[in-house]
């Protein structure tokens, strides 16, 4: 199945199977997103917990794999470090528009004048609005409606119109109660297709988890290599995902007993 192709596929009709996460990971490349895939979804961006130890486990796994562990999420790298200090990994934040790998080398988006004033308008337009939420990730910007379900369609109206102010080069992205105007041009199954091109990844199976829609083309792509692809979590909705765990305490543990 290829971009062109439907999200929801042939693969997608039926919902993915649960699945006994390996525990022979050597010949593996492994591919995680983060808010409720790694870490449980919180009621605010900045209020996600990141379990004592899972930096170190991390890091521990990272090494088991020759280095061959990246995190791909929507967060930027920088806050990702913030998580997950000392853990030196490869990341591939803002849903695959910015990237670092194992030797430090790191891409990023650069804003626009129009891009920072739609920004600079949705943070004083959400200021009125109690229990959305702003979220400044730089070369992106989210508002989460999680606290507040009645201002999803205002939100959207709003965000609607951003996308339209700050040009060609952003795009609307939808997530678990959360807009967020993005990078055009790279998504997640871009950053696990260049990743699996290089050292350490390339000659390994990959292994994508994700719990949103957003992971989605990793699924795909890690499909399309003849890899794993994996859903965390119980909800029924359609994926490309052909198999599924039930939530990030089983992505946790796993981790744990894999990395030992």
């Amino acid at each position: 199945m290829h971009k062109k192709d439907s999200l929801l596929g042939a693969s997608a009709s039926r919902r993915a199977n649960s699945y006994a996460l390996p525990t022979q990971i050597a010949s593996l490349a492994v591919f995680l997103d983060i808010d409720g895939t790694l870490l449980d979804i919180a009621s605010t961006p900045e209020a996600v917990v990141v379990p004592p130890g899972m930096p170190f486990a991390l890091a521990r796994m990272s090494e088991r794999l020759d280095g061959a562990l990246a995190l791909v999420t929507g967060r930027p790298i920088e806050f990702v470090d913030r998580l997950f200090p000392d853990a030196e990994l490869v990341v591939s934040g803002l849903h695959g528009a910015e990237w670092r790998d194992g030797s430090g080398n790191a891409g990023r988006v650069k804003t626009t004048s129009e891009f920072n004033a739609g920004k600079l308008r949705l943070r004083q337009e959400v200021a009125r609005w109690p229990g959305v939420v702003f979220e400044d990730k730089g070369a992106a910007f989210a508002a989460h409606y999680r606290l507040a379900p009645e201002r999803e369609m205002p939100l959207r109206d709003l965000m609607q119109d951003l996308t339209e102010a700050v040009g060609s080069g952003w795009v609307l992205q939808e997530g678990k109660q959360v807009l967020e105007l993005r990078p055009r041009g790279r998504d997640k199954g871009d950053a696990l297709m260049a990743f699996m091109e290089a050292e350490p990844f390339s000659g390994r199976q990959p292994l994508a988890m994700g719990d949103d829609v957003t992971d989605e083309p990793m699924f795909m792509a890690a499909n399309r290599l003849d890899g794993l692809s994996v859903r965390v979590g119980e909800d029924c909705r359609q994926s490309c995902a052909r198999y599924r765990v039930a939530s990030p305490s089983d992505v946790r543990a796993w981790i744990e007993r894999a990395s030992a």
